[in-house]
């Protein structure tokens, strides 16, 4: 009798631990990997898609950059429980290493105060231009 008290407080106090509400999951992770890309073969923008796990709606409240290189953009509407939704980001392809952060401000229960980052990561490099007459001069000279 004592085994069954007890096994019952345990899956009552797990219970009460569990979280109900809406759930983000993030399909490709918290990081945008923009890898190695040239400036003009790229336009920048891409897709992160999440999914709501939980059993309540899923409101994106805000979602905002650390600077005005990269604009973000979210639904409008709640996403329902089992729905998937997408934050389109654009980058504006400055050459140079990518390291910038975008909040995504939610309603959340899986993380602290609905708040998640995006890490966004890679390089920008500019494309070389060879100019066929300077190589074949160059050539020659040697």
């Amino acid at each position: 009798m004592k085994k069954v008290v007890l096994l019952f407080a345990l899956m009552m106090a797990a219970g009460g631990f569990a979280q109900s509400g809406p759930k983000i999951e993030f399909l490709s992770g918290t990081t945008v990997d923009y890898g190695t890309v040239a400036k003009d073969s790229d336009n920048g923008l891409r897709t992160v898609k999440f999914k709501n796990t939980g059993d309540a709606p899923l409101i994106i409240t805000n979602v905002q950059s650390t600077c005005g290189c990269t604009v973000p953009s979210s639904p409008k509407e709640p996403i329902m429980p089992g729905k998937t939704g997408e934050i389109q980001i654009k980058y504006n392809m400055a050459p140079g290493p990518i390291r910038k952060t975008v909040t995504v401000e939610s309603n959340a229960v899986n993380y602290e105060k609905g708040r998640i980052p995006l890490k966004l990561t890679g390089e920008v490099v500019v494309k070389q231009e060879v100019i066929l007459l300077e190589k074949k001069k160059s050539i020659m000279q040697q």
